[in-house]
């Protein structure tokens, strides 16, 4: 449970600033939950090897929102903005977002946004983050459609190479808004290899999880146990309720792609002991002893070291199995990170 128990060495040039040339062409390491066996090989497009008929994948259809928005002070300041969630709250909308500026923001100031709009910061957060009251009638994602820009991890430079970041930082199923970041385990996924999936009889179904920046926040504990996690709002609707009971019932194994559709997953299946429909918030935080109760796979991709990321996969696979697959992913020049390459393990 010590933070220093989940770092590994990475080096630099292994970080993936760009994703691959096609989806399904990154490569994916294969393995067991049940047999302490050596990893496997592959590309992301061996997927259906893997699976059987009546197996089902769980996959979060969140949409990253253009959230980073630059405004300015009255004094003509430049401010950065990152919106994260709405919050509750009255006479107008109150959005939490993180603010950075040369100089801080303080409580009581006005900003100016872009098209003659404006905020108001009316409290700062314990863990940084302004809450802003804005016009009820301003159509906040309308503006950042307009002028906002994609809040793309910082290792990646949006400006190298011929990448359109506005398609390939978003999976193909994306619908709902609401994300600061993409569920990256997703992005691998084609249409032709979901609708390969399909045509072999495994079934197919989506939960929300609004990725929010607390995820990737650092652990700042030595005691793992001691972190708390920020928490995001899913939802869990009819029929990916119906099609988990529905898989689980007849033998079949239920794979999550993503961390983020597996907390969505285990955070009700911790509730209610199975999982059930409806919309919530969850700070589940999932370490090593965690008890799985609804999902039997997982798609994933290579996480930070000492990220709670990767303190999940531990918690799934084995925190020395997986530091010791991570190893040989570095050993054989695995590509990291959110544009990285995957693992599967069932």
């Amino acid at each position: 449970m010590h933070l220093s128990s989940f770092l590994y060495d990475l080096p630099d040039e292994l970080i993936a600033h760009s994703p691959a040339r096609e989806r399904g062409e990154s490569r994916l390491m294969a393995l067991s939950r049940e047999r302490d066996t050596p990893a496997s090989h592959h590309f992301f497009c061996d997927l259906p090897s893997f699976l059987r008929a009546g197996d089902l994948l769980v996959m979060n259809d969140t949409k990253v929102f253009p959230a980073r928005l630059f405004v300015k002070k009255p004094s003509g300041g430049r401010v950065e903005l990152l919106f994260l969630q709405r919050e509750k709250g009255e006479g107008g909308q109150v959005w939490r977002a993180m603010a950075r500026s040369s100089r801080s923001i303080r409580v009581g100031m006005a900003l100016v946004f872009p098209e003659e709009h404006g905020a108001d910061v009316i409290a700062r957060t314990e863990d940084g983050a302004v809450l802003l009251r804005i016009p009820e009638a301003l159509d906040l994602f309308g503006l950042l459609e307009r002028h906002g820009e994609i809040p793309l991890p910082p290792y990646i430079n949006p400006h190298q190479g011929m990448v359109d970041h506005a398609t390939r930082y978003q999976t193909v199923y994306a619908k709902e808004q609401g994300a600061v970041a993409a569920p990256t385990a997703g992005l691998h996924l084609s249409e032709a290899l979901l609708e390969s999936l399909l045509g072999m009889g495994i079934g197919l179904s989506w939960v929300t999880l609004h990725v929010g920046a607390g995820t990737f926040l650092p652990v700042r504990v030595e005691d793992i146990r001691e972190h708390r996690m920020h928490a995001e709002r899913y939802q869990i609707s009819d029929e990916a309720a119906q099609a988990w009971q529905e898989t689980k019932a007849k033998g079949g194994r239920v794979i999550a792609v993503g961390t983020t559709s597996l907390r969505a997953l285990e955070a009700s299946a911790l509730e209610h002991g199975h999982v059930v429909a409806g919309a919530k918030e969850t700070d589940i935080f999932i370490y090593p002893g965690f008890s799985f109760r609804a999902v039997d796979g997982l798609i994933t991709n290579f996480h930070l070291p000492a990220s709670t990321l990767l303190m999940l996969v531990s918690a799934f696979h084995g925190r020395e199995r997986t530091l010791r697959a991570y190893e040989e992913a570095v050993r054989l020049g695995y590509r990291f990170y959110s544009y990285g390459d995957a693992m599967l393990i069932l």
